[in-house]
């Protein structure tokens, strides 16, 4: 089999997803960054946030899916 482990993380969401070749989603754990209201988006905060939660996600996408690291073939992610 062949997995892919995305990481997306362009706005106040911080996601990993695991899919197949075929594009079969297997998990697709997410936190959200929510702003203190009337602040709008607040960019360095943001990034403070995923951060802080993206070793987590990894894991959590792992575990959903009973994988290792070394299961995965690929990894993608946003740029930007």
């Amino acid at each position: 089999a062949y997995f892919v482990l995305g990481i997306e993380g362009s706005a106040n969401k911080i996601g990993v997803g695991i899919v197949t070749k075929e594009g079969e989603i297997l998990a697709n754990p997410r936190y959200t960054y929510n702003a203190p209201v009337g602040s709008g988006f607040l960019p360095k905060e943001t990034a403070e946030h995923h951060r802080e939660k993206i070793i987590q996600l990894i894991k959590e996408a792992l575990e959903e899916t009973s994988m290792v690291i070394q299961d995965i073939e690929l990894i993608a992610y946003t740029k930007g």
